[in-house]
């Protein structure tokens, strides 16, 4: 459960700490005090939208911090696993959020630094709030799909799952096969300039490293003549009388005196001996190289064409024969697919109509589990909307084909699939008896849809185990023994969960375990809103205010003193369930 909110500079609020308690907790106070920043706090908390406007007015940014307490094995903890954030189900659960003027914001779980998208899955595994305005998601019979999927999630869920795999493979086939299909006359004129490419690059007989091993050839032809001179040349001057005759002169003569002093000439000798040899090998290597030297004007024009053709090639191709011959593979590749187009059509369109039937059969399964969860829903509905004074009361959750005239063609029917299966949802409903059922958004009073709404949260609350639940005016639109049912059946929720309600009616107040008022005040020419949690006596006064107004009299604080007396009195012979 939530056990502390803190609050810094949001809106009109500058500093709030609130502690809060087990069982059914009301806000109230008069319009405009700031009880719905209190509910944006904890939206902030769970991971909404944030925004600058936020901010108090002077301030640098808002800050606001949720301590938890949670029980071992909740799904939170596994939430919080899955997602790297380290967390020991004996100790309290932190989350801090801080928005600044930039409009961007930072979050912390534990101390330790989120995401949105990860506080949000977090959040939505701890806070359920239902705002002011969300019962008139009833009115849109699109959102009643998402609904019955919600309640029926342990049964629908794993069908859902296998139809929604499925029909991924199903819509990559259909995409693959009109795009082949779609793309015919283009296909053709791709498989003549292909077929024109491959026989030219074919033609030239490409190697891999061919167009360098040409470029050196061609500098070597070029300059062939001057080669030959300089390398004939060197060669004359190394084995003539000044070449290696002199240095073996040379090293004769030292040689000789050598033994009149070794330590300075034998190192001069060992020099000398050295180049020699060097030199003599060299020589003959000149001389070797000299025989190889090719003069070939016509071995050089061809290479000149052969260069000239692959450049050519590189223009169109690539860079580098490596790049051409990689093109040439690429588009064999393609010329083999388009060649085979209207064999690769008839697998594409044998492999969709597989799928399909398969995707279809799910369809089916889902259709089939989300009746049976229809049937048990309307049931469970129709029971608590009982407790909220609209016990004649029949509802029904229609399932029925969603059909679309350019839909997939199935057993004579075109229908139109989704994510979500083939199935359109719409709650019919009967208020009286004896009127036959009509769409609930027809017929239906705000004071009707609030307790709709009311007891399909009682509902989902069973399944769901989310700790704390927010209910913003849930009970606009109802008044007298309709409210007091409200009232009633807020108290028995807060016994699966933590519920808060925003409410102006005393009926709904007064069953609260716990009340706090939400006040505005001007302190230093500035407004800030504060908290306080009432005591008995307090909230007689609250009571007595949210029933005379502005004036209170003795009258209104003995009636608010009544109805508290009465709604202990109600709430004990009105235990929550176990």
């Amino acid at each position: 459960m939530l056990v502390t909110l803190s609050i810094r500079n949001l809106a009109v609020v500058e500093e709030v700490d609130v502690v809060f308690h087990a069982g059914f907790h009301v806000l109230s106070g008069e319009t405009g005090a700031g009880k719905s920043i209190i509910i944006d706090a904890l939206g902030l908390i769970a991971g909404g939208r944030s925004s600058a406007d936020l901010i108090r007015y002077g301030c640098d940014k808002a800050e606001m911090e949720a301590l938890f307490e949670m029980e071992q094995g909740h799904p939170v903890w596994e939430t919080l696993e899955k997602l790297g954030i380290h967390c020991e189900p004996e100790e309290h659960l932190v989350i801090r959020r801080e928005l600044n003027t930039q409009g961007k914001s930072t979050s912390r779980i534990n101390g330790q630094l989120v995401n949105l998208t990860m506080l949000r899955e977090v959040g939505e595994k701890l806070i359920n709030i239902h705002g002011q305005h969300e019962h008139q998601s009833l009115l849109r019979a699109e959102s009643h799909l998402g609904l019955l999927d919600t309640y029926g999630a342990a049964v629908i869920g794993p069908v859902k799952s296998e139809y929604q795999e499925r029909y991924s493979r199903f819509i990559t086939a259909e995409k693959e096969l009109r795009a082949l299909q779609e793309s015919s006359q283009r296909a053709y004129q791709l498989l003549d300039m292909y077929r024109f490419q491959l026989e030219e690059i074919a033609a030239a007989g490409l190697t891999s490293g061919e167009d360098e091993l040409l470029g050196e050839e061609r500098v070597k032809l070029s300059h062939s003549e001057k080669m030959m001179d300089s390398v004939a040349g060197a060669y004359d001057l190394l084995s003539g009388q000044r070449g290696l005759e002199a240095v073996s002169i040379a090293l004769s003569r030292i040689e000789d005196i050598s033994g009149y002093d070794s330590k300075g000439l034998q190192p001069i000798v060992e020099q000398l001996q050295s180049a020699f040899y060097q030199l003599e090998d060299a020589t003959f290597q000149l001389r070797d190289y000299r025989e190889k030297i090719e003069f070939n004007p016509g071995r050089l024009e061809e290479v000149e064409q052969r260069l000239n053709l692959i450049s050519g090639l590189r223009r169109k191709y690539g860079d580098s024969v490596e790049l051409i011959l990689n093109y040439y593979e690429q588009i064999s590749h393609e010329t083999d697919q388009l060649e085979n187009k209207d064999e690769r059509l008839e697998k594409l369109r044998a492999e969709r109509d597989k799928l399909l039937v398969l995707v279809m059969d799910s369809a089916e399964d889902l259709s089939r589990v989300r009746k049976q969860c229809a049937d048990e829903l309307a049931a469970q509905v129709e029971s608590e909307l009982k407790d909220l004074q609209m016990e004649r009361t029949t509802l029904r959750v229609q399932i029925t084909p969603s059909e679309d005239p350019k839909g997939i063609e199935w057993n004579g029917r075109r229908l139109r699939l989704s994510r979500q299966g083939a199935d359109n949802a719409e709650f019919l409903i009967s208020p009286n008896p004896g009127e036959p059922l009509r769409p609930l958004g027809k017929i239906a009073s705000g004071g009707e849809l609030s307790r709709m709404m009311l007891a399909m949260k009682s509902i989902f609350a069973r399944h769901d185990r989310i700790p704390v639940l927010i209910f913003d005016e849930v009970d606009t639109g109802v008044s007298g023994r309709a409210a007091q049912s409200i009232a009633e059946k807020l108290f028995r929720l807060s016994s699966t969960c933590q519920v808060f309600s925003i409410t102006h009616l005393p009926q709904v107040a007064c069953m609260a375990d716990h009340q706090y008022l939400i006040e505005k005040h001007v302190v230093d020419g500035r407004t800030m809103t504060q908290v306080e949690s009432l005591s008995n006596e307090g909230r007689v006064k609250e009571l007595a205010r949210m029933l005379g107004g502005v004036e209170i009299t003795e009258k209104t604080l003995h009636h608010a003193q009544e109805m508290l007396n009465l709604a202990e009195a109600k709430k004990g012979g009105n235990e929550r369930p176990a």
